[in-house]
């Protein structure tokens, strides 16, 4: 609340280690899959997620999770979005939600984005992290 903040020091930091790590992960109402971590500096466009995260990595661990049946969404990121990657989805998924379909900016079918992601930072940046090794680490 705006009667809380410090007026000797309105602006609030952390320390964190500067450089970012993306990942990627999978989750159900019954599970989660391991986190798969991009490389960094790797670019992830659509090639990239359809070829490595979704064929080599998630679409694995969710056959795994799941069995024979599961739903498929994601966002509307560019990648998850391209034609390749929808045809890919319609092939190798038992049942996709069209992108059409797809509601805006949604928190009750964006769990991870909306609540878990949060949760796990509060996790790990209570102390300074070291390098990307450490951040890895502590989000696994």
């Amino acid at each position: 609340m705006k009667r809380d903040v410090d007026a000797e020091h309105p602006l609030q930091t952390r320390p964190t280690y500067s450089h970012s790590v993306m990942v990627s992960v999978t989750v159900s109402k019954l599970r989660c899959s391991d986190m798969f971590f991009v490389e960094p500096g790797v670019k992830v466009n659509s090639a990239y997620y359809r070829d490595v995260l979704l064929k080599q990595k998630m679409l694995p661990a969710i056959w795994r999770m799941s069995g024979d049946f599961f739903i498929f969404q994601q966002d509307s990121a560019p990648a998850h979005h391209a034609w390749e990657t929808i045809e890919l989805l319609r092939r190798e998924t038992p049942y996709l939600i069209r992108p059409d379909l797809w509601p805006a900016n949604s928190p009750d079918l964006n769990p991870v984005d909306y609540r878990i992601w949060g949760l796990i930072q509060e996790r790990v940046y209570q102390t300074a992290i070291w390098d990307i090794n450490d951040q890895k680490q502590r989000l696994t």
